[in-house]
């Protein structure tokens, strides 16, 4: 069976608070836990009123506490919008507080717009930055080397396994060029996905963290016990990926009965095309399309996004997900 893991974006509900989002994410993570899913990863988004996962590594520390043994982490942490030293003394103390269960996943997207991207006190041109801030924030992780003057505390010596995230073939040349494992955001930008990974293979130098690939594909997968149960499910990500090609973003939207009715052919085309990897329907329809994606990529892990806005339909989802992969 391939590992099964979670990518939660803390989504606010039409109607809800980020608080009941953030109660809602420690409910899935004890129910993915339950069901023997790997990881459990948040993302940082800024100044978007429908998720509720800025604060990453806070939230990350709020799932670890009250989960017991799925590890858990940022899928990913926006390295350019930090100081290297701040994500290695925040992640070594989480690595402190839950020992062998904390991961960090970097990209160099700021996560957010450009107004916003000013009021965090960066700028664009700090994505160039990005394959050094991984080189500090490793040497930040590393055991202290003689006459080390600057060191993350607690963070030094924890060595938190890091991840390379991406969308593009940028990211499958540095992971393959630091011998660290890949994640494709394939579950919104699946274009690249193969080509991707296959370069990452190629390209791949073994590491002190890592001996051989490791790659994980980014998928939705919205699973109900028939196929139009879960279709119209999928209908609340389906009208989110319409509001952001109209740049409406907002909380998600309950579930409708006639997509056709809310989107253009032409944002039909392009929504669907960001939603390629998607896999939706009955357990048995699911399982026989992520087998053929599984043969087709040859990933590793797969990571699953799951946005339905029912609270109890997503557990219920990632619960038949699970015992249909096993």
């Amino acid at each position: 069976m391939i590992p099964l893991s979670v990518l939660d974006l803390v989504p606010v509900r039409r109607g809800d608070t980020p608080a009941d989002a953030l109660r809602n994410t420690l409910d899935l993570a004890r129910h993915a836990e339950a069901h023997g899913y790997r990881r459990y990863w948040m993302a940082e988004h800024h100044n978007m009123t429908g998720i509720a996962s800025a604060a990453t590594s806070v939230v990350i520390g709020y799932v670890a506490g009250g989960t017991k043994t799925i590890r858990v982490g940022a899928g990913g942490i926006m390295l350019p919008n930090h100081s290297p030293l701040v994500i290695a003394e925040q992640f070594g103390t989480l690595e402190s507080l839950y020992p062998g269960r904390i991961d960090l996943g970097l990209g160099r997207a700021p996560g957010t717009d450009q107004l916003t991207l000013q009021a965090l006190r960066r700028d664009y041109a700090s994505a160039e930055r990005f394959p050094d801030d991984v080189m500090e924030l490793q040497a930040l992780f590393a055991p202290v080397q003689p006459g080390q003057k600057i060191r993350a505390v607690p963070g030094a010596g924890l060595e938190v396994p890091l991840w390379i995230l991406g969308s593009s073939l940028f990211g499958a040349q540095l992971a393959a060029a630091f011998g660290l494992p890949y994640a494709f955001a394939s579950h919104f930008a699946p274009e690249a996905l193969e080509h991707a990974i296959q370069i990452y293979r190629n390209r791949f130098k073994p590491s002190a963290q890592l001996d051989k690939p490791n790659s994980m594909a980014g998928i939705n997968v919205v699973c109900a016990d028939t196929d139009g149960e879960a279709k119209r499910l999928f209908t609340s990500l389906q009208q989110q990926f319409t509001n952001m090609i109209r740049n409406t973003r907002g909380q998600m939207q309950p579930p409708i009965d006639d997509i056709e009715s809310y989107w253009t052919p032409a944002e039909k085309m392009q929504a669907m095309r960001m939603l390629a990897c998607s896999f939706v329907g009955s357990p048995q329809t699911v399982r026989r399309e992520l087998e053929a994606f599984v043969a087709r990529t040859g990933v590793d892990e797969l990571m699953v996004s799951g946005p339905i806005f029912d609270h109890e339909a997503r557990k219920r989802s990632f619960e038949l997900l699970a015992q249909a992969m096993r």
